[in-house]
């Protein structure tokens, strides 16, 4: 059996197997998900050769499968990250309620995007997009809380997504008579010049599973209502999918020469247009995501603000066109994936044993959880963008690509305000569930279970490995970035360069970094052993800020406050609200059709014959 077809059997079979095995044992169920998951994973890897496809026709229609060097950097992010999500989910889930559903979909999910990683076809790739969809909504609302305001909200921009979706898949057929991708691109399918309305309903489509504002607002609700074992896949995986899209579309849209400048359509106004209006879309979601993120309590809604914040950094390297801007963006996607997968799994493992992931509420879990705490160190260094991981080595990349390539100094200033105001909540993360005072709530709490700790280290191990040596991911990158037309795409194993002449060599500089951190440590735990002094939760520096009466700056809750007030008009402003009235626009307007649309017979009989006498006194106008 051919390998494409067979990895897929493999992942829809063990949806159906966890399910039937749900009603047995939720540990049962979830090892089925895991070895079906990490069969499919071993079979990517091992026998799927790159270039290779297939075609055949379905109801007339011909379709083709394969793999390139685009889609197989994202199956790397798919398969690795969903085989290690699916080991951890087995503790996370075990003893809660209808895990047979949650698993069907669960691996019904990564069907989804491994089908759409594999589709040389608009037909497959819509059909896939769609499992991947519903799948993911039966999950969201998996709990049955907030299944109106969150599950709704979700469908609604996914259908408006799909629908754009397929109205350019539509366009292409009968524009191009094909329902190929790659006979479209070459027919200038993506022509942003003479064909706009394409890429706008594709960019539209896949911008809503990005979380690109204005299309974010579903993404907080969802990740935070999912089961977290889910959100690690939701928010590391699946929105790659929309920067999968979305890269295959503007790298099309951007012709580009050796040295990657744009040409050929950058005179046209319209393209300029579309890229200006892109990257400030991603700017604007980077800050949004960042202050919103900044004023969660919950540690799980925290993550989910700052993984649209981090979506909006991919989008703006995305939309630069440059060889610079696009390899930051897609090397961007690839530790998102996992930092951010591994710091939902710490936001699960401290849901699983504390019983909360509110950070006023609990805290000190650093000797209670130590590799729990390990894992998230290391994350939230590589989300802050601090050397020597890889959150560093790609947001480097792209305030390069801005200032030398694009000249959109303003926006970099944009970018930089939301990464340094991002070390605000990765440092309340750290501080509100690890490194405050211990609570008796908390007394009982112990490590999570090896099946949970082994994927977060594995994780955390890869972090450092993409820091140190980014030149891993950059060899798949470079092939990658040649499939949507970029070319010699080149770059220096663990060394930075820019265009002042400077470089950096990150082996070094890791070295450095570790030994700095290994004396601090050490002097640290020498003077602590000759004593200990405990403190109250309010024995706090406030560094000149004098705080109000009624306000707690510790910083397990609200030392950001200062900061907050400082930002206050922007939080007055929000897509949600937009949003919602235009949702009371549309309500009225339906309102107002049900008074003529009533349901009743004879109110209908009499449309038609008023629609009859129209036709007949108009019959010398209307029919020439």
């Amino acid at each position: 059996m051919n390998s494409f077809f067979l990895i897929l059997l493999i992942l829809f079979a063990g949806a159906g197997l966890s399910f039937a095995l749900g009603k047995i044992s939720s540990i049962i169920s979830g090892t089925v998900a895991f070895l079906s998951i990490a069969a499919a994973s071993a079979l990517f890897f091992t026998q799927i050769e790159m270039g290779s496809f297939i075609e055949f026709s379905l109801g007339g229609i011909q379709l083709q499968w394969g793999i390139n060097s685009y889609g197989y950097l994202f199956g790397i992010i798919v398969l690795g990250l969903g085989t290690l999500a699916s080991l951890y989910s087995i503790s996370y889930m075990q003893n809660k309620e209808r895990t047979g559903g949650f698993y069907f979909n669960y691996v019904l999910v990564i069907a989804g995007m491994t089908g759409i990683i594999f589709s040389n076809d608009f037909v497959s790739f819509f059909i896939f997009w769609e499992i991947m969809t519903w799948a993911s909504y039966l999950i969201i609302i998996y709990s049955g809380k907030n299944v109106k305001k969150i599950g709704i909200k979700y469908m609604i921009f996914s259908a408006v997504g799909a629908y754009s979706m397929l109205t350019a898949i539509v366009m292409i057929k009968g524009t191009y008579d094909t329902f190929l991708i790659s006979e479209a691109i070459n027919s200038g399918a993506f022509n942003f010049v003479d064909n706009i309305y394409i890429p706008i309903l594709l960019l539209i489509g896949f911008g809503v599973k990005a979380a690109t504002m204005p299309l974010h607002v579903w993404a907080p609700g969802a990740y935070n209502n999912a089961p977290t074992s889910f959100t690690v896949i939701f928010s590391g995986a699946m929105s790659k999918m929309g920067v999968l899209g979305m890269g295959l579309v503007l790298g099309h849209i951007f012709t580009v020469d050796r040295s990657g400048n744009l040409i050929n359509f950058f005179s046209q106004f319209s393209v300029i247009a579309l890229q200006q209006t892109i990257m400030w879309l991603g700017g604007i979601t980077a800050v949004i995501g960042t202050l919103y993120a900044l004023i969660q309590d919950d540690a799980k809604k925290l993550l989910a603000y700052s993984s649209i914040a981090q979506l909006g950094y991919i989008t703006v390297g995305l939309a630069t066109g440059t060889k610079l801007g696009v390899m930051a963006a897609l090397f961007l996607a690839v530790v998102h994936g996992i930092f951010k997968g591994a710091l939902f799994m710490v936001v699960g493992a401290v849901e699983r044993q504390a019983g909360t992931t509110d950070m006023t509420k609990i805290s000190g879990l650093i000797r209670k959880m130590p590799y729990t705490f390990l894992t998230a160190l290391i994350s939230i260094i590589a989300l802050a963008g601090i050397p020597p991981l890889g959150g560093f080595v790609g947001k480097w990349m792209l305030y390069e690509a801005l200032i030398t390539e694009s000249n959109s100094y303003f926006l970099v200033i944009v970018i930089f305000f939301s990464s340094t105001a991002a070390f605000l909540y990765s440092y309340r993360f750290l501080f509100g569930l690890f490194l405050g005072q211990e609570e008796k709530e908390t007394e009982h709490v112990k490590e999570a279970p090896i099946t949970m700790v082994i994927p977060m280290l594995i994780l955390a191990v890869l972090l450092v490995i993409t820091g140190a040596f980014p030149g891993l991911i950059f060899a798949p990158i470079a092939q990658a970035m040649e499939f949507i037309g970029f070319k010699d795409v080149t770059w220096n194993m663990s060394v930075l360069n820019n265009v002042w002449g400077n470089e950096m060599n990150l082996t070094y500089l890791g070295i450095t970094i570790a030994v700095v951190f290994a004396s601090i440590f050490a002097f640290l735990t020498l003077k602590g052993l000759k004593g200990t002094r405990y403190i109250g939760t309010k024995d706090i520096s406030t560094s000149g800020e004098i705080p109000y009466d009624n306000e707690n700056l510790t910083f397990q809750i609200d030392f950001f406050q200062p900061f907050v007030r400082a930002a206050a008009p922007m939080y007055k402003r929000s897509m949600d609200k937009i949003w919602n009235e235009l949702g009371n626009g549309l309500e009225a307007l339906f309102n107002f059709t049900r008074k003529i649309y009533t349901g009743n017979g004879q109110t209908y009989a009499l449309f038609v014959v008023v629609f009859l006498v129209l036709l007949l006194l108009l019959k010398d106008t209307l029919f020439i």
